[in-house]
């Protein structure tokens, strides 16, 4: 199967402190799947950097050690970070595409990414490097030390590494671009941008620039009360500004808070990693080795602090039952003693709120992740040693300890909001007694810093996320020479491996159950375990032809995946000296991990588009005449005249005990080249072709929507699409559940080339070329739903999947001492959303024919639907080092770079409105995520023994 290897000189080159950053960097047909500059708003990823191969998933693909499995580094998924692995100990890491679970068992669907461990270094070396972005923020540092000898007269070898990096945040008010206030949406009958302004209405971009555009919030730091009143004297509200000072009249988009101002564009990352290895010759024989892993990350996000209002619901999980629910924090009663006297004269029986927990702090984020690796075992030789055989154990332990600060308890704010006065006519107290027993603090929302201390500290709860997992492994093999053919030895390896992994995820109560500003995080306990038989075979079937085949029997703990079969063959045919062909087919299998199979609800806020957003009682849009039926979005068509998507997104997954394995089928097809009459040139183009039936995944919200509102069950009739959706009162979407299923079919296609070529410059050192490009043919999911299959497309930029990618560097060597790079990376063009440019173009077609028949609601300037194509992105480094030999016999390294040396920061993606993408700030990590120009520079010394 195709192979590309990573060494020290490229990881050196690209000024990076993140082993996946490069490999993202150096691969087209790698993406990124965790990185700081992605997970500011997930509840346990910051400080995980993780890799993504084909984007197939993490979870298909496989991230070993020397070969071995690893246990995970974060609870929801197969993550492994490639954090954990101190940046000396690291030789090259190889990346092998296809399936090959039948090599190395289960999660390699899309193929493997193996971290190769430095072989029998001998000296002591160090390299420190130090980086900023040059717009600020963004500073890097990174310190590594190795040391490696031979002892016991040559037959031991120990060799050891530690690392130390810190990466810094970038803060929005370090870039421009993070002050834009982004809120958009399409005007179908004006065919035309409409964005928010400051006038509170909405106004085409065609007559506007983005110094008008306004994304305010009615989450103000002082409170805004009874809004959209009809009361005169209220006027539209009741506010406090900034300074505190009570005032009527409001207008969000004019006098409301900019809440995205806190968000970090990159969030800050400390880590320490260690490692050892040591081989022993116990005889001529007989080889012991034994490794040692250790690493710690912390990060730390801050975020806005708590948006409150009386409508709020918070998911709730009964602790005896198990039944979900939600509660409600509501409003305010007229004759709470805070109430200041006009807002309570000119209000109904309860006052509504909005608020910015100001007082209560930001929300914080603090992630330990603790990860220890080790294994051991024996090698040696036997059969006149022409076999040879290896047998280890492995234990692996991460540990995470999660605070989340300064979220607030629903139950305490009920009970907070519930005041009246004391029997003394003067004291104000919580009228619950049990709640004021237990220390309530009477709450007054009504001003800026109007909430105490002692307020603060009676609602706000620091929930915690303590996951701990475990990993067992067994390993044994024995390879050799089974026969002799006409063309050669047929060479075969035989196996065994067991691997058992175990979780214990422990929250706090207010995750398990809920009722908190924050998702509801289940515990979870459990373990999955697999014994596994292996083979592979390579038989000469001529001089230039050989013939490979490989299977492993695997038997399965989860009930519903059991024994499985994984099986490759492949052909490599070299019809003359330097052409070489090669062809491969594997089946392969994915078995369900711990937190698909056993989790219970499991919350999380994603971009959700109501279908029934913009309903009136004669809109035809699609799913409109079953939104009609729904009692709540009636009765605010009715009220209102048109339905508003208003909810916040609230999408929790769950697992499924009844998931049963994947399977995937795995084509590879291609060519290598290296001809003699062009010296130094090799190529290779190989075409891939994956699908993956039973593809563990889950519903995305369109197509819950499509098939609850749009298919042709009508509407209140059994339809379990239907079960995942629940409204409240106001027709809001206060959950769109989201299980894990086995759906119907995951495919992807396409090829990749690659390219190097070193040209002999005769005397003034050698150039050479390298290129790597991926073009993807189609990456498909396919489910069936109400009315039959439905296909989703998802080469789109919120799936992150460009059609075309490529790399190219140019680096010259010097006879003696420098080395100097210029690289550059490439992303084609790529749409926001297949659904949004469907649209698009229907709504286009209508209003040309309108133009064509001299209809007067031709619009005669229509504008493209804003953030829906996005232009393809480049970005340029520079890099260049100098090597020398000192007089005392050591080797001096000093480099230096520039990462985006044009300082192109692509596109901007942004944070609200129509499109399916979401940017913080305004950048996405799909492009460069707010880094722009890295100036970094470094210095590395080794001491040869």
């Amino acid at each position: 199967t195709p192979l590309v290897a990573v060494g020290t000189e490229a990881i050196a080159d690209t000024g990076l402190g993140s082993l996946a950053q490069v490999l993202i960097d150096e691969i087209p047909a790698l993406y990124e799947s965790q990185s700081n500059s992605n997970s500011q708003s997930q509840i346990g990823n910051t400080g995980v950097t993780s890799v993504n191969l084909r984007r197939l998933g993490t979870n298909r693909t496989l991230t070993l050690i020397d070969g071995r499995r690893t246990v995970q580094t974060a609870d929801g998924s197969r993550n492994i970070s490639l954090n954990t692995i101190p940046t000396g100990f690291v030789d090259r890491v190889e990346v092998i595409t296809g399936g090959s679970t039948a090599a190395y068992g289960s999660d390699a669907i899309a193929g493997v990414v193996n971290i190769i461990t430095q072989p029998g270094k001998v000296g002591f070396g160090f390299d420190t490097r130090g980086g900023y972005a040059t717009n600020g923020g963004g500073e890097e540092l990174t310190a590594d030390a190795d040391y490696g000898m031979n002892f016991s007269d040559g037959r031991g070898h120990l060799f050891v590494a530690a690392s130390y990096a810190k990466q810094e945040g970038i803060a929005p008010t370090d870039r421009d671009r993070a002050s834009l206030e982004t809120d958009f949406d399409y005007n179908n009958g004006e065919l035309c941008n409409e964005w928010s302004t400051l006038t509170g209405s909405d106004q085409c971009a065609r007559d506007i620039t983005p110094a008008d555009w306004r994304n305010r919030s009615d989450n103000m730091p002082g409170g805004v009360f009874e809004e959209n009143s009809s009361n005169p004297i209220a006027d539209g509200g009741f506010w406090y500004d900034l300074d505190g000072v009570l005032q009527t009249g409001w207008v969000e988009d004019r006098d409301g808070f900019n809440v995205n101002q806190f968000e970090l564009l990159r969030v800050p990352d400390e880590q320490t990693a260690a490692a050892a290895k040591i081989e022993y010759e116990l005889s001529e024989k007989t080889k012991a080795y034994f490794q040692l892993h250790y690493s710690r990350n912390t990060s730390f996000n801050t975020k806005t602090p708590e948006n409150y209002e009386e409508s709020d619901n918070r998911a709730t999980i009964d602790p005896v039952t198990g039944d979900p629910g939600f509660i409600l924090v509501g409003a305010i009663a007229i004759t709470n003693p805070f109430v200041p006297p006009i807002i309570a004269a000119n209000s109904g029986s309860s006052i509504s709120w909005d608020r910015l927990m100001v007082e209560v702090g930001q929300i914080t984020t603090d992630n330990t992740r603790t990860t220890w690796r080790t294994w051991g075992g024996l090698q040696g030789s036997m059969f006149n040693d022409n076999w040879d055989w290896d047998v280890s154990a492995g234990y692996s332990q991460f540990e995470q300890y999660q605070i989340r600060s300064n979220e607030i308890d629903v139950l305490k704010t009920q009970q907070a909001l519930d005041a009246g006065f004391a029997a003394d006519g003067v004291t104000i107290q919580c009228n619950d007694p049990e709640a004021r027993a237990a220390g309530c603090v009477p709450l007054n929302m009504f001003g800026v810093g109007s909430i105490t201390p002692a307020m603060a500290d009676w609602i706000r709860v620091d929930p915690i996320i303590n996951p701990t997992i475990n990993q067992i492994n067994l390993l044994g093999f024995i390879n050799g020479e089974l026969f002799d053919m006409p063309a050669g030895p047929v060479a075969a390896v035989f196996g065994a491996e067991y691997t058992r992994d175990e979780m214990d995820l422990r929250v706090s109560d207010g995750l398990a159950f809920g009722g908190v500003t924050f998702n509801i995080v289940p515990p979870i306990k459990g373990d999955i375990d697999v014994a596994e038989l292996f083979s592979e075979v390579s038989f000469p079937l001529a001089s230039n032809l050989t013939a490979d085949v490989s299977a492993r029997v695997s038997d399965y703990s989860p009930k519903n995946v059991g024994v499985v079969v994984s099986y490759t063959g492949g052909l490599i045919w070299e019809p003359v000296d330097g052409y070489v062909l090669r062809g491969n087919y594997a089946r392969a299998q994915r078995a369900p991990d711990l937190t698909e199979l056993l989790s219970k609800r499991r919350g999380d806020f994603d971009n959700i588009n109501d279908i029934c957003d913009g309903a009136t009682a004669t809109s035809t849009d699609a799913g409109h005449a079953n939104c009609r039926l729904d009692p709540a979005v009636a009765a605010v068509i009715a009220a209102d005249g048109e339905f508003e998507d208003d909810n916040v997104g609230y999408g929790p997954a769950s697992g499924n005990l009844d998931l049963k394995e994947e399977t995937a089928d795995t084509y590879t097809v291609g060519f290598s080249i290296a001809p003699s009459f062009l010296e130094g040139l090799r190529l290779a183009v190989d075409y891939y072709d994956i699908t993956i039936e039973d593809a563990i995944t889950e519903y995305g919200h369109p197509a819950i929507f499509s098939n609850c509102y749009d298919s042709s069950i009508t509407f209140g009739d059994p339809n379990f699409f239907c079960d995942f959706l629940t409204r409240d009162s106001e027709g809001q979407i206060t959950e769109s559940l989201q299980p894990q299923f086995n759906l119907d079919e995951l495919s992807t296609s396409g090829y990749d080339v690659a390219l190097d070529y070193l040209i002999d410059l005769r005397g003034n050192g050698n150039l050479q070329l390298t290129a790597h490009y991926t073009h993807i043919i189609n990456h498909d999911q396919k489910f069936i739903g109400i009315d039959g299959p439905d296909e989703v497309d998802n080469m789109d930029l919120n799936n992150g999947i460009f059609e075309d990618v490529a790399t190219a560097s140019l680096t010259w060597r010097s006879p003696e001492h420098w080395r100097v790079r210029w690289r550059t990376a490439w992303q084609g063009p790529i749409i926001d959303d297949p659904g949004r440019v469907a649209d698009h173009l229907e709504r286009f077609a209508a209003n040309d024919a309108l133009c064509a028949a001299g209809d007067a609601g031709c619009i005669t300037n229509p504008e493209v639907p804003n953030f829906l194509f996005y232009p393809s992105y480049v970005r340029h480094d520079l890099s260049a080092s100098y090597d020398r030999v000192l007089n005392s016999g050591a080797r001096l390294n000093l480099y230096a770079g520039v990462r985006n040396v044009f300082d192109d920061m692509g596109p901007l993606v942004p944070r609200t409105g129509d499109s399916l993408e979401r940017g913080v700030g305004g950048f996405d990590s799909k492009y460069d995520g707010g880094l722009g120009r890295f100036a970094y520079l470094g210095v590395a010394m080794r001491f040869d023994d």
